[in-house]
């Protein structure tokens, strides 16, 4: 069976809805073809919960791309009436030396953006859960929070399913000669035709396309953690505990949302990993990192149980930039893939990104194309 669209879809995460989203809206005939379901347990954009915050050191670019990104997941959660985002402020704990959270601050005054400085006395006034012995100075975006990661983007599909897109449950095999000409094949025998294709499928990426991306995107394994509050106690839950995270430590935290637990997880990167069959156990090392963190920081914590684990992944780039491109052998297709760890926020951008490149014929930009891709790691985005 053959079915034609203006465009097809490989991936039914943030990347790949945000993409439907998009052409959607711009009146066009969209299929989008997904293996194991809307945001599945496998997938990069799966699990609970993401911060959404507009802070990026000094790069404003991503800092413009949270702003847009941001108005959209609000305007998102009153269309369906869907709490996907839930404004609990971003904290970012500094130390003395912290050039990366002073250029952050920078960067929010330069673009607008609501922000504090926080004193450790304020510090300690405002969040006194927080133990902030060796914390010199935080900073304070209040207009940020947490975005429900699963909810969002499965909510985000059924309203494209109700505006006209046509949706796929299979899995594509790796086009044949590195890019599809005549179509994509699924593993059922089914044929896709469309105009153009675009392929968000985040740590398989590599996997459809070895040549072209297995030494531009690293897979690698992630451990997040979920522990119980204390019982009757209110000071990790919203409002009064917030969105956070440690940069020189790379550690960041969740507060209890939907009384699932306080979420926290290292933000280093992990061993390589296999998205289809890696082990998805948590280890003791993970574990022993992530509660010795938790004693130190959060006193009240220092014995809490874990109510909930998970093993997800990274889709790396060397630096962090997103990979958002044409394919190099067929202008028809884009890859659009790289989130890092940090890309679920930016959903709404990308999708708009990938609009315009395949509509109105723009160039890509250089940090996001595939020339600007090295293979050896070099971390500058967080």
């Amino acid at each position: 069976m053959q079915k034609t669209f203006d465009f097809a879809i490989v991936g039914a995460g943030c990347f790949g809805a945000w993409c439907a989203h998009e052409l959607i809206e711009a009146g066009y005939k969209v299929a989008l073809i997904e293996m194991h379901g809307p945001a599945h347990s496998r997938a990069s954009s799966g699990g609970e919960s993401r911060i959404i915050r507009m802070g990026y050191g000094p790069d404003e670019l991503y800092t413009r791309w949270s702003v847009q990104s941001l108005r959209e997941w609000q305007a998102l959660s009153q269309r369906l009436r869907a709490p996907v985002f839930h404004r609990t402020g971003m904290l970012w704990l500094a130390g003395a030396d912290d050039t990366y959270v002073r250029q952050t601050q920078a960067t929010l005054r330069g673009a607008g953006v609501a922000q504090q400085r926080l004193s450790r006395d304020e510090l300690a006034q405002k969040f006194p859960q927080i133990h902030n012995e060796d914390i010199a100075w935080a900073l304070w975006e209040p207009g940020s929070g947490v975005l429900m990661a699963r909810q969002a983007v499965q909510a985000l599909v059924t309203d494209c399913l109700g505006r006209g897109l046509a949706y796929r449950h299979a899995r594509v095999l790796p086009p044949t000669d590195a890019v599809p000409l005549d179509g994509i094949v699924a593993t059922d025998g089914t044929r896709i035709s469309a105009g153009a294709y675009v392929f968000a499928c985040g740590p398989w990426l590599p996997k459809l396309f070895p040549e072209l991306l297995a030494q531009r995107i690293f897979p690698t394994r992630q451990e997040v953690y979920f522990f119980g509050t204390p019982p009757g106690d209110d000071a990790f839950g919203v409002p009064a505990m917030p969105a956070w995270f440690h940069h020189p430590e790379l550690v960041y935290g969740v507060p209890d949302i939907e009384h699932r637990g306080f979420k926290i997880s290292i933000d280093k990167h992990g061993p390589a990993f296999d998205p289809d069959d890696g082990l998805r156990l948590p280890d003791g090392g993970g574990l022993a990192a992530a509660r010795a963190y938790l004693e130190r920081r959060f006193p009240k914590l220092k014995n809490a149980p874990v109510t909930e684990s998970r093993v997800c992944q990274y889709e790396n780039t060397a630096n962090g930039d997103f990979l958002i491109d044409r394919h190099p052998g067929n202008e028809r297709v884009v890859i659009a893939g790289g989130g890092s760890g940090h890309g679920f926020k930016h959903g709404p951008a990308v999708g708009a990104y990938v609009a315009r490149l395949l509509t109105a014929n723009l160039p890509p930009e250089p940090r996001f194309a595939l020339a600007h891709k090295p293979a050896a790691p070099a971390r500058s985005v967080y």
